[in-house]
């Protein structure tokens, strides 16, 4: 999945909710990672956190998906062109019509890929 560019300065991601807000203060603090000193223990535990932050992206992607099909759905009064959706989510047009799709398959239930 592509991004598009960005001219403007990246915000910072979320706090991740289920890290322990006083040792995210510490820079080299992650997930405790540090703080493994056996290399075999260090590559399991950072491959189940990439795993993990993989399977977020994807539901992310989806919320993003579905949110964006639910701005765009013509019964809503309130209507949002697609331009309008790419420019809140930063993302080009056509990128948000092909996410306002793949949002209206999954509100029908489909599993289509990702865009």
């Amino acid at each position: 999945m592509a991004e598009p560019e960005r001219t403007e300065r990246r915000l910072r991601p979320a706090q991740l909710l289920f890290e322990p807000s006083e040792t995210v203060t510490d820079p080299e603090h992650f997930f405790d990672l540090e703080s493994i000193d056996d290399p075999r223990e260090l590559l399991v535990r950072a491959t189940e956190l990439t795993l993990a932050f993989r399977a977020a992206q994807e539901r992310a992607v989806e919320f993003q998906a579905v949110a964006a099909a639910q701005l765009a759905d013509p019964r809503r009064f309130d209507r949002l062109p697609a331009a309008a959706i790419a420019e809140q989510a930063e993302w080009t047009e056509d990128y948000a019509r092909k996410m306002i799709e793949f949002g209206e398959s999954l509100l029908r239930g489909a599993t289509p890929e990702l865009p």
